[in-house]
């Protein structure tokens, strides 16, 4: 039996941070497909293992624990298996990673495909991506990381902000041109850093299984479409 149950779309987007951070500590998991997920949101929230409005949500079998929303999630399994650092100061820098990368994903659909993106906003928004960029490379250096060594927060250990670190810019990278390069010119050591964790075999095999499922796919429907035209 697998260790947990993760209800998320078929598409890597958010629910591939907690696909790594299984991975990364080497947990085993149950999906659930589109139609288990949408018969669960369509349950009253009394009726739902955790009152919730839409995936991602993991069930924890071991304690009958159920919880969504993506930092939530991240922040318990950062926990449960020991991803995190011992001090509070370090806690609070790991959860900051995590919602800088909720809200970047965010900025990137248009809060989720609101609007549709084209060439002139693509443009405008660059610099805003890049900023982003910016503030993980910034991070990284002030905690000593180099360009072929180091973690984002320090310390002698790959934790929970290095793998949420390695799934945001990795799966972006793959899957867009242009911010593999803005990546590549931006923030040099953390897509050093990126590049490495992605050559540890739990996250390689991640990254392999998500394109022999997905393919191509990052978030679906008429977002990704837009994306695509412009970010390629």
């Amino acid at each position: 039996m697998s260790d947990f149950d993760l209800y998320y779309w078929p598409v890597p987007f958010r629910g591939q941070f907690l696909r790594g951070i299984l991975a990364f500590a080497g947990k085993t998991w149950n999906e659930h497909d589109s139609d288990e997920i949408a018969d669960l949101m369509g349950k009253s929230p009394g009726d739902q293992p955790v009152p919730f409005m839409g995936p991602p949500v993991l069930i924890d079998r071991e304690n009958d624990f159920a919880i969504a929303q993506m930092p939530a999630i991240a922040l318990y399994l950062g926990e449960k298996l020991d991803l995190l650092p011992a001090t509070p100061e370090g806690r609070a820098a790991s959860i900051k990673v995590v919602n800088d990368a909720n809200d970047v994903i965010d900025e990137l659909t248009i809060d989720g495909g609101r609007e549709m993106w084209d060439e002139e906003e693509w443009q405008e928004f660059l610099p805003r991506l890049e900023r982003w960029m910016a503030i993980w490379e910034a991070t990284g250096r002030a905690h000593g990381l180099g360009d072929g060594e180091g973690y984002l927060l320090g310390g002698d250990e790959a934790g929970l902000a290095d793998v949420v670190t390695a799934v945001l810019w990795s799966t972006m990278a793959e899957r867009f041109g242009q911010i593999a390069s803005l990546l590549e010119r931006a923030a040099p050591r953390v897509s050093a850093l990126v590049g490495r964790m992605g050559q540890r075999p739990a996250l390689a095999r991640l990254a392999s299984d998500a394109k022999e499922r997905y393919g191509e796919a990052y978030c679906g429907g008429e977002i990704e479409k837009s994306l695509r035209k412009v970010a390629c």
